[in-house]
């Protein structure tokens, strides 16, 4: 009788990381916007992510953007967590986020992950996903500041993972939010110089 193998726990763990990156590189951001004329890079901030893309004064196009950045970190951990387990969910779920940050088809110059890292919370540990959206929405009301939301809200993650979800979902959204962090170092830098932009709802001449 024929018997599938077994694939090895290392190789199912970097399978899991390719795929999450690939799928977390596609620049969402870049792909919506350039049918219509605008050139992501040059605008604002010149992120891919939905915060610049907002700054073209396209809410629907900047809306699409976040929901598909969220989206493919979710997919990818939860594609990864229905063929694999935890690990795996989790492992190609940080992989999509590195992927949207440092995308191969962008010469590794993508976006600071803010809406991808939401969607791996979100599918791979329901209720710290939902409070970190609603930390996020929250500071975003009352600061207008993105960046500094996304802090905050990515900042707290760790704690709620501990007492929500397990040690494991913590120390992966941890190292997560490291990467917010690093990724934001000059919106943090513009943040204590008081220089750092509002969320607007304008488009940016």
């Amino acid at each position: 009788m024929f018997t599938v193998p077994e694939v090895p726990a290392e190789l199912t763990l970097l399978l899991c990381t390719v795929f999450g990156y690939l799928f977390g590189s596609i620049p969402f951001g870049i792909v919506l916007t350039k049918p219509f004329g605008y050139d992501l890079r040059s605008i604002g901030s010149g992120n891919i992510g939905a915060t610049n893309v907002l700054r073209t004064g396209r809410k629907d196009l900047a809306l699409a953007t976040l929901v598909m950045d969220a989206g493919k970190g979710g997919i990818a951990a939860a594609l990864a967590g229905m063929l694999v387990d935890t690990s795996g969910s989790l492992v190609a779920g940080c992989a999509a986020v590195l992927g949207h940050n440092f995308p191969i088809w962008l010469r590794f110059k993508g976006g600071k992950g803010v809406a991808t890292t939401l969607g791996v919370l979100f599918l791979t540990a329901w209720p710290v996903g939902a409070i970190a959206c609603g930390i996020w929405f929250l500071m975003a009301l009352l600061t207008r500041y993105s960046s500094l939301s996304a802090l905050i809200a990515l900042g707290t993650a760790p704690a709620s993972a501990w007492f929500l979800a397990s040690p494991i979902h913590a120390a992966a959204f941890a190292g997560l939010a490291i990467l917010a962090f690093v990724r934001h170092h000059e919106n943090i830098r513009r943040l204590f110089q008081g220089t750092e932009s509002k969320i607007r709802l304008g488009k940016t001449q």
